[in-house]
């Protein structure tokens, strides 16, 4: 096991500063969509396409890192990104727009490979750990990067645009020094390659003992949490009668809590607990969380219900991760985090427009009961497997030819080596 601490560092900063870009223009694309006389459904499209460009090409970038390396692809998808940025900058008209949100969203589709170079240098006792990490990166990306774009747009129309490309320039030139690559030349795939997201692939991913049901709780958890993300400013306002800036404080502190939990909170949990028992814990906090947010009375009420939501799925979604990672030997990290990525892009695109057909039609009571059904399912998903001891998986052999250990039940999943 090579040294993972100085390459977590350069990775969490690659992440940090690639999502830092992405939050530097997100509030931005609305005004630009409205400036070119944009109908409301163009301007969600312009939103809703940089997921579906994640649901095809996470599981792209994945697989292909899986046989080229993990370094070439991160370095590749963070000059897209950087060019994204440049083409928004420069975009005249709608069909420009909609060509820079496409190139962003491909380029963009770049976690499943960060996370299976993380699988590649930490043991299986640290990777929780180190998914977390990247889950803290991307939170607080998040959280800094639409306020820095906001500040920059008060120099110039096109200053955001040009600042965000500049920090992926100046990541790939970062990466290209200090990350070294993860996955050795004898490790990587060999077989022809093939669409991840077609159908005998996908077969062949979910025959994995123990991968379907992981698959199927990952994207259980994320399709609740989507539902706030896609619903929660208007709830605040309407149903709480919060303000603008009260509402964007309400996010501020919901990423302050993503960061902890993720960068610090499940790295401590995880050398004590089974990663299995902190998606047990994690999608319980969601469940309960999603029931409580339109019913919260009181500001401490809701800071609390916010911190179970946020908190619930920053301790799911990094340990999941990690147990997929752990199904499958080195040479398939990649196409297996992909397809997970890949399910999870989809969730984003059917939790906000179902929770706001829901919101709409029925109230925020029936639209976070149906989310609180999700996390409810991921948690009997989870519990169910726990209690039966069913199989995760047994790891093929690796590239070397020696026979892994395969992993009898959800809990031998969770141990170190």
């Amino acid at each position: 096991m090579r040294p993972a601490a100085p390459s977590l560092v350069v990775l969490f900063l690659t992440v940090f500063i690639d999502l830092m870009g992405f939050g530097i223009v997100i509030p931005l694309l609305p005004i630009y969509a409205e400036r070119m006389q944009a109908t409301p459904f163009a301007a969600g499209a312009l939103i809703a396409v940089y997921s579906l460009m994640q649901l095809i090409f996470a599981p792209v970038w994945g697989r292909i890192s899986d046989r080229i390396g993990r370094r070439p692809v991160i370095l590749v998808s963070l000059a897209g990104s950087a060019a994204s940025y440049l083409l928004l900058g420069a975009a005249g008209s709608l069909s420009m727009l909609f060509a820079g949100r496409v190139l962003a969203g491909v380029a963009g589709a770049n976690i499943p490979v960060a996370q299976a170079y993380i699988a590649d240098v930490t043991s299986e006792a640290d990777r929780a750990r180190g998914m977390g990490l990247v889950g803290a990166a991307f939170g607080l990306g998040m959280v800094i990067g639409p306020a820095l774009g906001g500040a920059l747009s008060l120099l110039g129309p096109r200053v955001p645009e040009c600042f965000a490309a500049a920090l992926c320039l100046a990541n790939v030139a970062i990466a290209a020094r200090r990350l070294p690559e993860s996955l050795p030349r004898g490790a990587r795939r060999v077989d022809e390659f093939r669409h991840p997201l077609a159908l005998a692939s996908l077969r062949d991913s979910v025959a994995r003992p123990g991968a379907a049901t992981l698959v199927t709780v990952f994207f259980l958890v994320t399709l609740c949490f989507a539902v706030l993300e896609g619903t929660f400013s208007l709830v605040a306002a309407h149903r709480h009668g919060y303000s603008a800036a009260e509402v964007a404080m309400l996010w501020l502190y919901m990423g302050a809590v993503a960061v902890v939990v993720q960068g610090w909170l499940v790295g401590r949990l995880a050398r004590r607990s089974p990663e299995r028992a902190l998606v047990v814990a994690g999608s319980a906090a969601l469940a309960v969380g999603l029931l409580w947010v339109p019913v919260a009375s009181r500001p401490v009420g809701l800071l609390t219900a916010l911190a179970l939501v946020v908190g619930g799925q920053g301790l799911a979604s990094p340990s999941l991760a990690s147990l997929i990672s752990k199904t499958v030997g080195t040479d398939l990290r990649g196409e297996a985090l992909g397809v997970s990525q890949a399910l999870s892009a989809g969730a984003r695109v059917l939790g906000p427009a179902g929770g706001g057909l829901a919101l709409d039609r029925l109230g925020a009571g029936a639209a976070y009961l149906l989310a609180a059904s999700c996390a409810a399912g991921a948690f009997a998903l989870t519990a169910s497997a726990a209690r039966a001891g069913g199989r995760l998986g047994a790891r093929p052999s690796d590239a070397s030819g020696s026979l892994r250990k395969s992993l009898p039940s959800f809990s031998d999943c969770d141990k170190g080596p």
